[in-house]
Formats: structure tokens, sequence, C-alpha cells
């Protein structure tokens, strides 16, 4: 009997490390949402990195965080780093890459704790009508063999942690 378990829990392992080793390790999320304001008001609000603290859940999941600036919000080079004993918050960094103004905004973001890696990500706002706004929020990174198996529940989560931003940014430019 404790044979046939060993060698079923050998398969297993073994098909999960096949799998692991086909699947992709890079992945790509976009989260967007429709503002009722026009498209210049939503992104001067949206390239202030800032701004994320009155949105973002990643942000707002700790009132005790500590966030350090540097630079000049809304324009490449700024850094927002971030401290939190909480682990889902944990220790890293966004810094903006690249704007193209009223358009789009890119990041890298480094993280430190709960684990290491660098990630990239881009919002851009398109014009839907004078007073209607597409906001589209892309993230972009990668998890190493073996841990990409990971990858389709860490993409369920981070959705929908993205469109709770979204949404939170909605309410926030559309009530004022």
């Amino acid at each position: 009997m404790l044979k046939i378990i060993a060698i079923s829990i050998t398969i297993i392992i073994t098909v999960l490390l096949v799998a692991a080793s086909i699947m992709k390790k890079e992945y790509s999320i976009s989260s967007e949402i429709i503002i009722n304001k026009p498209r210049n008001t939503v992104f001067n609000y949206v390239k202030n990195i800032k701004n994320q603290e009155k949105y973002s859940k990643w942000v707002m999941a700790d009132p005790n965080v500590k966030m350090d600036y540097k630079g000049t919000d809304g324009t490449v080079g700024f850094i927002a780093a971030w401290k939190s004993e909480i682990k889902d918050v944990g220790i890293g960094a966004q810094e903006i890459t690249q704007i193209k103004d009223g358009e789009r905004y890119d990041v890298e973001i480094t993280f430190e704790k709960p684990f290491k890696g660098i990630s990239t990500a881009f919002t851009t706002t398109e014009a839907i009508t004078e007073n209607q706004t597409k906001v589209t929020t892309t993230f972009n990174s990668k998890t190493p063999f073996p841990m990409n198996l990971m990858i389709p529940m860490i993409k369920n989560m981070l959705l929908k942690d993205m469109n709770e931003n979204a949404s939170n940014l909605k309410k926030i430019l559309e009530t004022q």
C-alpha cells in the first residue's frame, strides 16, 4: 500500500514538473474601466503615483505603510517606495520610466519582500467621448520554474485586485 502511495506521489510530482517546464514563465494581465471624466483629467490624476494612496488596494492594505518618495511626482524618474510589516504589502518601489503625456505612463516595479522580482506596468487613457475615458492598466511579470505552475492562480488574484483598483479610481474621479 505504501509503495502505491509513493509511486502515485512520484507520478504527480513528475507530471507537475513536466507541466511547469512546458508552461510560459512570463505573463501579462490587463484591467480596464470607463470613467465619466475627460481624458486629460483622468490622465493627470493617474500619472501622479501618490494618488494611488487613495485608490490602490495594495497601498491601502496597510494604514501604517511607510512611503518614501524621490523626485517630482508625475514625471519620469519619480520613485515611490514602500515598506510594510504586512506580508501581502511587503517592501518594494515603483519608478516612472516613461510618459507619453495625456496617453500613457510606464513604471518599473521592484519587489524585495515577500519575494524578490522586477515587473513592469503601464496605464493608458483613451478618450471614448469628450467626457468618457477608457483607462487600461497592464501588468507584466515573470515567475521562475517551477513556481510558474502558479501563474493561473496569480493572474486571477491580481486581476481581481486590479479591477478593484479601477473601480476605486472610477468612484474617486467621478465624485470630484
